[in-house]
């Protein structure tokens, strides 16, 4: 019975890892509408840190804050023309 237990688990750890992605690839493309400028990388470390109880609206404040101080090198480019 322990084989079987086993068994299941390992079929329902890809089903997890597929339905993960697919619900970052949705969350992406809502991003995207929304001019986020996050890539998938970013809105999976802002959707564990959410899930780990952080704040989203002060995460998301935060990375404000951090594009202001930090802007991307195309973004300073762009000010410039």
């Amino acid at each position: 019975m322990a084989n079987t237990s086993n068994e299941r688990e390992g079929q329902r750890e890809p089903d997890k890892r597929q339905a993960a992605r697919e619900v970052i690839d949705i969350l992406h493309e809502i991003a995207t509408l929304l001019n986020t400028k996050l890539n998938r990388q970013q809105l999976s470390y802002c959707v564990s840190l959410i899930e780990n109880g952080v704040n989203p609206e002060a995460l998301a404040k935060i990375i404000k804050e951090l594009r202001t101080q930090y802007p991307e090198p195309d973004e300073e480019e762009e000010g410039a023309e």
